[in-house]
């Protein structure tokens, strides 16, 4: 457990904290390092080797070959030190293996968490702090606020289309007091502007959707090379138990999806449920496609005390999901029940959701059930 750090005020001279910051050879990471070499703080850039698939590590978006030269033509640019850190057991270990083991569950598993509670915010704090740093710095847009009760909150980011508090309500308050997100302030055009102004050759380098150790973002190919055992062709039925065709293999179909279930129905059919016990997928209308309560375990409050009454919140199921309102209860064994206003669609279990109240991203965890 790492130890909570003295928070920066005014009074602080910059120039006496070391912050770490994890370069990805990405617009967003770059520019974080810029604004904090131009406040005065002394940077160190990072960067992590992850593990790629074999095969495929030119594809590997988050440490190529030419990632790992821009990055480090930045850090060279900006004057600051720059190493790299082999993650690549321990990435696999923490992050591919439950990427892996979700779907053969039957699942759909945000790795994205793990990645930064496990990988970033352990693995490469603890690494910075080797180096004597006092934060670790990266490209996420999200802020951090110091409460009237002096807990560390995490709010969303002024840009609310890039806004990654969802992926960050994992952290813990000591990983929060080491946290720095430079870009929280600003929009992402405006992040490019700056790239440019500081003259990174990164400005213009697009942006992936993919998970980095996809390659080419075909998560179905990969669990079928990775886990084939998970990969079981199985009845897709009604919510009748009527049985309606074959499907592929669980691990080949997200909730919600329509297309490509080789169906011919008078009215759209969407899986509304993937039965693992049975090996089936259940499909439905959209109006059996929603659910009104959830069941969520692992619940990490972020920003406040674990609240031991009901209380009232936005919700986001996922990561793109636009917010629903919806009542918290919590349970004597740590989950917590939502019950929402309205039918939410889409509700996938390993999925988490998140509680926010306003710009406050209270926490959050994995969704266990529905109905």
């Amino acid at each position: 457990m790492v130890e909570p750090a003295a928070v920066y005020t005014q009074s602080t001279r910059p120039e006496r904290t070391c912050v770490v910051v994890a370069l990805s050879g990405g617009v967003d990471s770059a520019v974080a390092a810029a604004l904090l070499v131009q406040q005065g703080y002394r940077v160190i850039g990072m960067m992590m080797r992850l593990w790629s698939e074999t095969g495929q590590e030119d594809n590997n978006r988050c440490c190529t070959p030419e990632a790992m030269a821009k990055a480090r033509r930045v850090a060279g640019i900006l004057g600051i030190p720059f190493y790299t850190i082999d993650a690549q057991e321990f990435f696999h270990k923490t992050v591919v293996s439950y990427f892996i083991e979700g779907y053969s569950a039957g699942l759909t598993p945000n790795p994205c968490l793990v990645c930064n509670r496990e990988v970033r915010w352990d693995f490469l704090l603890n690494h910075a702090l080797s180096f004597g740093a006092d934060y670790l710095a990266t490209g996420h847009y999200a802020r951090v606020v110091r409460s009237h009760n002096e807990r560390f909150q995490l709010h969303r980011a002024v840009d609310k289309r890039k806004d990654q508090s969802y992926v960050l309500h994992v952290l813990s308050q000591e990983q929060l007091a080491r946290a720095l997100f430079p870009l929280g302030e600003f929009t992402k055009v405006q992040v490019r502007e700056m790239a440019r102004q500081f003259g990174l050759p990164v400005a213009d380098r697009p942006e992936s959707q993919d998970l980095c150790f996809l390659g080419n973002g075909d998560y179905r190919g990969f669990i079928a090379r990775n886990a084939p055992e998970a990969i079981r062709p199985g009845a897709i039925v009604n919510t009748q138990s009527e049985v309606l065709g074959t499907h592929q293999g669980l691990a080949f179909y997200t909730i919600g999806q329509r297309k490509g279930l080789g169906l011919s129905s008078l009215e759209p059919l969407y899986v509304v449920e993937k039965d693992v016990e049975r090996n089936t997928i259940v499909v439905g209308t959209i109006a059996e496609l929603g659910s009104r309560e959830l069941t969520v375990e692992q619940m990490n409050w972020v920003s406040i005390d674990p609240p031991r009454e009901p209380l009232r919140s936005e919700v986001k199921i996922r990561y793109r999901a636009e917010e629903a309102p919806a009542t918290i209860h919590p349970q004597k064994d740590g989950s917590v029940v939502m019950c929402f206003d309205e039918p939410v669609r889409g509700v996938t279990r390993g999925q988490a959701a998140v509680c926010f109240q306003g710009d406050i991203c209270l926490g959050g965890g994995i969704i266990t059930a529905s109905k």
